[in-house]
């Protein structure tokens, strides 16, 4: 393959086919060949955003290897363009692929602080973190157009409600008024992923996020505002970071974090090929070698669904990766703790405002 026709600024280079759908979408040669002639361009690759009207927006998480009970997700779809990301797979339910269309059709919920009121004023609900985002990132670059995320920040603040955040988006600060606010309260705590120190594997992997530069700052200015940072380095990915598991965990820990988590990378559903393709174009020298090391953490295949084992991994290599992180957390974070989100606030601001009697 040649170079040029790696598709820059996205992580997936296809669409692989949706399960749930008859028919398969492909290019031929043939209408490659008339663009070419012709032009054309046969793919624009730019970004769609499609407005969606969900009747819910807080999820209950039964997966026992999610730690999280509740999580909502403002955008279905991430312009990021994660190439290991799992969410990839949820794009399908909405009719789409998990390749191409993950990254370029995101799915805009313009109600989602109207669903959450609606959810935190029901005399039903009892408080427990809900965290933004379990699926795809409420700070990627749909966020700075419409504010979607904030003005759920903003219930979350009226209603004293604990929440979380996972991001890989410096935008976060842009909201850090409202974040000091809810951590004056004891009502945040913010996962900020680093997945590795190398922007070289960053544009590789991650092509639309925030530079590394950028997100060690985030953490570090969250951490002096008070506000509590547990650094997510992961998935960690044999043969391209998994030997910079020390270097990062210092790294953040330099930088503010209280503590880290880790995975192991599975490859579930579509993103065994997604990734596959991926790799053989934008790494080709050490593709099988990679592809090798990650079937070994998962008794030989790419495709690892078994609870309890698929996001640890297991084999020797696995083993290599959980020792190294046992040794991070000695050396680094030894003496540091996340707090515990506070839910006894929320039942006095249930109508929007503290009850006096």
């Amino acid at each position: 393959m040649h170079q040029n026709d790696f598709l820059k600024g996205r992580g997936a280079q296809q669409n692989v086919h949706n399960r749930f759908e008859r028919h398969i979408y492909e290019k031929r040669a043939d209408f490659l060949e008339f663009c070419r002639i012709e032009g054309e361009l046969s793919d624009t690759n730019k970004t769609e955003y499609i407005p969606i009207f969900p009747k819910t927006i807080v999820n209950k998480v039964t997966s026992p290897d999610v730690g999280m009970e509740y999580s909502m997700n403002p955008y279905q779809g991430c312009e990021h363009g994660c190439v290991y990301c799992y969410a990839r797979n949820t794009h399908e339910f909405w009719g789409f692929s998990a390749g191409l269309d993950f990254e370029r059709k995101i799915l805009i919920k313009k109600d989602a602080h109207l669903l959450l009121e609606k959810q935190l004023k029901s005399k039903r609900w009892n408080a427990r973190t809900i965290v933004l985002s379990g699926n795809t990132d409420c700070y990627q670059p749909a966020e700075k157009k419409f504010e979607i995320t904030r003005r759920c920040l903003e219930v979350f603040l009226k209603y004293r409600h604990p929440v979380g955040i996972i991001t890989k988006n410096a935008l976060i600060l842009r909201d850090l008024d409202i974040i000091k606010e809810l951590a004056k309260h004891q009502l945040i705590g913010v996962n900020v992923s680093i997945t590795s120190l190398s922007e070289q594997t960053r544009r590789l992997l991650e092509p639309r996020t925030t530079t590394i530069k950028k997100r060690l700052a985030t953490v570090q200015t969250l951490s002096e505002n008070g506000v509590p940072v547990n650094a997510m380095l992961a998935p960690i990915i044999p043969g391209i970071n998994s030997h910079e598991l020390l270097p990062l965990a210092k790294k953040v820990s330099e930088n503010g974090a209280l503590s880290f988590g880790f995975t192991v990378v599975r490859l579930n559903g579509a993103i065994g090929q997604i990734f596959t393709d991926w790799i053989k174009k934008a790494m080709p020298n050490s593709a099988q070698k990679v592809l090798h090391q990650i079937q070994d953490c998962h008794g030989g295949t790419l495709n690892d669904s078994r609870f309890g084992i698929r996001s640890r991994g297991e084999g020797k290599i696995a083993e290599q990766i959980h020792d190294m992180a046992k040794l991070a957390r000695k050396k680094y974070f030894s003496t540091s703790v996340f707090p515990k989100l506070r839910t006894d606030l929320h039942e006095q601001y249930k109508d929007g405002q503290l009850k006096l009697f």
